[in-house]
């Protein structure tokens, strides 16, 4: 497991949110194989796959998984894998962002809850639930044009302080 400043250097420089290729409806796993050595042998510091660039929302369970294990395997730890685990559903978002973490990616991003509507106190509740339950590092992604689900500054900064109970967990990034 990573430490916190061992993370912030890992996950630094330029990342590609990656578009999940289809083939005759399918995912294209041999696509995605060839786009990830393409990104690589371009010079990329890392790769994000399952955002909402991938078209997370629409891929299934298994979708997901495929694309995760695929992406880990195939960078083999010459990039960094930030997953895009994030759903408006908290056990959701705990079960991607733990299957994230068991295939080996190296963090996750997490976007802030969407059309639920959610108070400050409940996005922060969603992601201390999502960080109580993983290790790796967790990058929130706010997305300011969902208004409904924004973090604003000053909750934001309590995150920063939060640290899970447990000496083993990561810290919730910002």
């Amino acid at each position: 497991m990573m430490t916190p400043e061992q993370a912030r250097l890992r996950l630094n420089g330029a990342m590609t949110a990656l578009v999940t290729p289809f083939s005759d409806g399918e995912v294209d796993l041999a696509g995605l194989t060839t786009l990830l050595e393409w990104q690589i042998e371009q010079g990329i510091n890392g790769l994000v796959p399952c955002g909402t660039t991938g078209e997370a929302p629409t891929l299934s369970w298994e979708e997901r998984l495929d694309v995760i294990a695929r992406c880990v395997k195939v960078a083999s730890g010459r990039v960094p894998i930030i997953v895009g685990s994030g759903t408006n559903n908290t056990e959701a978002t705990i079960a991607f962002t733990a299957a994230a973490e068991a295939f080996g990616a190296d963090a996750a991003l997490i976007v802030t809850p969407y059309y639920n509507k959610p108070t400050q106190e409940g996005i922060y509740r969603h992601f201390e639930a999502v960080a109580r339950k993983v290790s790796i590092p967790i990058i929130v992604y706010n997305v300011p044009a969902a208004p409904a689900s924004t973090c604003f500054p000053k909750r934001s900064s309590a995150w920063q302080k939060y640290r899970p109970s447990s000496a083993s967990r990561t810290q919730l990034a910002i």
